[in-house]
């Protein structure tokens, strides 16, 4: 039984990068009171640990998990702050907001880097970071965004790991609006650090972070940290050694994170998660294409798990107006965020399938219309 056949449950449904539509299970999960300290909260902490490992085909010999409480940022701040160390340099990759956003924390924490910049509709090129590498030898890290959340453009962090690995760096992802849905080979991308949230393709609710981190680099980041809360490595140490959070954790969205992998294990996995949101993005793209919209990025370079529309050429399109209407339909979709151009955002991700896909796009044809948009074909 889907959600869609439990009567007198109904939330709108959220076709954005996060936080996203949740099963009635994994809002459930929350229901319930535990302390910090509870051995049963212990536990459940243990095993979505366990559980993230084991999605991500990794070896607790090699690679181990670290949460931190807030949102995807404060593990992108805690790992450029642990890993690099005073004297280091990180190269940036920046073709959106999030490449970005990464370079401006730096930037305040004092941590030396360089950006390699692209348009945001461009992916990064594994010979620009070679040039980069050869170019500058005071690098010693570089950070790329797997799937820019800005638009939906998918890096190629194999290639950029093969480069990264050649010259002996260490490799930073950001697979926040990827990772539990998108396959990461960590050996052939030679990744180091990786972070994402529980409340994107893992479809659990906002609270924590956590990074995927290989146990060498991990260790090579003690004292690094410029900031008390944010050091990976003293939270490594202590959950290693007491197996708690050294500070209040989000106790209910980490109940509802493992009820979430319970689910994700019950879809047949990443894999199985993958499958799913392909679907609902092949039919996102056949109907918006048949209503005449197009797409930010080239179809090469897009992901399937959100994805940017132009606006259309019309003078009776108004996103606001747009947006407005289809909220009060019960669909919130996002607004763009990329500095070129005119666009807005719709997810494929969360607890949504093809018939919520399907239902999203009659309502955008019933609102374009209602707006007399007579640009496209409705």
């Amino acid at each position: 039984m889907t959600d869609r056949a439990l009567p007198g449950w109904k939330d709108k449904t959220l076709f954005t990068p996060g936080p996203l539509t949740t099963s009635r299970t994994v809002k459930q999960a929350m229901l319930r009171d535990l302390g910090a300290r509870d051995g049963g909260f212990l536990q459940v902490v243990a095993e979505n640990r366990r559980m993230l490992l084991e999605a991500a085909g990794l070896s607790p010999e090699e690679y181990d998990v670290i949460f931190l409480q807030g949102s995807g940022t404060y593990g992108v701040e805690a790992i450029l702050g642990t890993a690099v160390p005073r004297g280091g340099r990180v190269l940036v990759v920046n073709n959106g907001a999030y490449g970005a956003r990464m370079a401006r924390i730096c930037d305040v924490a004092g941590i030396d880097n360089a950006v390699l910049r692209y348009p945001e509709n461009h992916p990064a090129r594994a010979t620009d970071i070679e040039m980069a590498l050869e170019d500058d030898p005071g690098i010693t890290h570089v950070a790329v965004v797997h799937l820019e959340t800005t638009s939906g453009l998918v890096n190629p962090i194999d290639e950029i790991g093969a480069v990264v690995a050649r010259h002996k760096k260490q490799y930073f992802v950001d697979a926040m609006c990827s990772f539990g849905a998108v396959p990461v080979d960590f050996a052939r991308a030679r990744i180091d650090w990786l972070v994402s949230s529980a409340n994107k393709c893992l479809e659990g609710v906002p609270g924590f972070t956590f990074v995927i981190a290989r146990l060498d680099s991990l260790r090579a980041g003690r004292g690094n940290a410029r900031s008390l809360s944010l050091d990976l490595y003293d939270q490594w140490e202590y959950f290693g050694r007491v197996g708690q959070f050294r500070f209040t954790p989000p106790v209910q969205s980490l109940l509802a994170f493992h009820q979430a992998m319970l689910e994700l294990e019950a879809e047949g996995g990443v894999a199985g998660r993958a499958d799913r949101y392909r679907n609902n993005h092949a039919t996102l793209l056949a109907g918006m294409r048949a209503m005449g919209f197009a797409e930010y990025v080239p179809v090469e370079d897009q992901g399937y798990i959100i994805t940017t529309f132009m606006y259309p050429d019309d003078p009776n399109f108004d996103f606001d107006v747009f947006y407005d209407r289809l909220s009060r339909r019960g669909y919130d979709i996002y607004s763009g965020k990329v500095a070129e151009g005119s666009c807005f955002r719709i997810g494929n991700i969360g607890r949504i399938f093809q018939e919520d896909m399907e239902d999203l796009l009659a309502a955008i044809r019933d609102t374009l219309r209602a707006m007399d948009v007579r640009a496209l074909t409705l």
